[in-house]
């Protein structure tokens, strides 16, 4: 899980380890706990597999601009590096990922064998990633776990002879089941709509392709 973590914020973004682990806890509540002792042997491991790389820290440790194209830019470039010198902070290594990442980080998002509370929340979080379809059927099973999860709950408060403190908690897991299920539902409702409005789009004539080669090359001359 924290593999897909990883590589989900470096498909966004070039980072160090440091924001990394902040934008972990900031943004993906699920991995909040996660320390450097995990982030580092991590990283490490997916760049021995080619699915991430480092990237060239600039000064203040961030990653160099590529090239600008501009004469000026460049002598700008190579005098802010010459300044920053030995004697400047020490530049933290930043990382970014590779095409073989990117393959990695989709297979893993599309993953169904793990669809617990924890998981399902980061893939949820990375779903924007995912093909409509595959965005939809993560959050019908995840409906369908939760409403299996109410199943066996609700009869425990209609028929087990529960005190008042015990029976509270149970309550309130069940309500907070439901809760659940009316926020997917609601997000199903949005998908299935979205796919809707997709499919009922109508076809307009002379529209230039977005994927055929009169697009690739700048359109019809």
């Amino acid at each position: 899980m924290l593999d897909l973590a990883v590589l989900g914020l470096l498909e966004e973004h070039e980072l160090h380890g440091y924001e990394l682990r902040r934008r972990l806890r900031d943004q993906l509540g699920v991995l909040a706990n996660v320390s450097f002792g995990s982030i580092y042997p991590a990283l490490s491991r997916l760049e021995s597999s080619g699915a991430v790389e480092t990237v060239e820290p600039g000064p203040g440790g961030t990653a160099l601009a590529p090239p600008t194209g501009s004469l000026s830019g460049e002598w700008a470039m190579l005098r802010a590096r010459r300044h920053s010198g030995p004697r400047g902070r020490r530049s933290r290594k930043v990382y970014r990922i590779t095409p073989a990442g990117k393959q990695l980080f989709l297979k893993l998002l599309s993953e169904t064998a793990t669809d617990d509370a924890r998981s399902f929340g980061l893939r949820l979080a990375f779903a924007r990633h995912l093909a409509p379809q595959a965005r939809l059927g993560l959050l019908e099973r995840r409906r369908a776990q939760l409403q299996a999860r109410l199943a066996e709950v609700r009869p425990v408060t209609d028929s087990e002879p529960l005190d008042t403190y015990t029976r509270s908690v149970v309550e309130h897991t069940a309500d907070s089941v439901e809760q659940d299920i009316k926020w997917i539902e609601g997000l199903i409702a949005a998908e299935r709509a979205a796919l809707t409005t997709t499919s009922d789009r109508p076809y307009r004539a002379g529209r230039r392709s977005t994927t055929g080669p009169e697009a690739r090359e700048g359109g019809p001359r």
